[in-house]
């Protein structure tokens, strides 16, 4: 079993992610300006905030950074933390399919989606 995952909130700079999220693709953004990439998908880079940004399709693949596995008085405990992306940026997400208990600061994980509660699917991700 699960947790549900609330519906994302869709706005005009995170759309073409939610999309892809869909699709069952994952975007990130990229800098013209400075080649750098970043999470959350936004119009201006947070690095050098120059609006010159592009969407990429990335593999959806890093390790786990930090976690922290939530046991609360519901049957389904679950983990969340910071996954740091190949491309550099990291991301809070939530972590799925697998043994708590081995989860691992820096084990290779790689994105899954799943769905949420009326709305596009979460990127969560899975130890590969």
């Amino acid at each position: 079993m699960s947790r549900k995952i609330p519906a994302p909130a869709v706005n005009a700079e995170s759309k073409p992610f939610w999309d892809a999220a869909g699709e069952g693709r994952f975007l990130i953004k990229r800098c013209r300006a400075c080649g750098q990439a970043h999470w959350y998908p936004r119009l201006a880079c947070p690095l050098c905030f120059s609006d010159h940004t592009v969407w990429e399709e990335s593999p959806g693949e890093g390790v786990v950074y930090t976690f922290s596995v939530m046991r609360p008085t519901s049957p389904t405990p679950f983990a969340i933390g910071y996954v740091t992306l190949d491309e550099g940026p990291s991301m809070l997400t939530n972590f799925v399919d697998c043994d708590f208990a081995t989860l691992r600061i820096g084990q290779r994980v790689k994105v899954r989606f799943q769905p949420t509660e009326g709305g596009a699917p979460a990127p969560v991700f899975a130890p590969i």
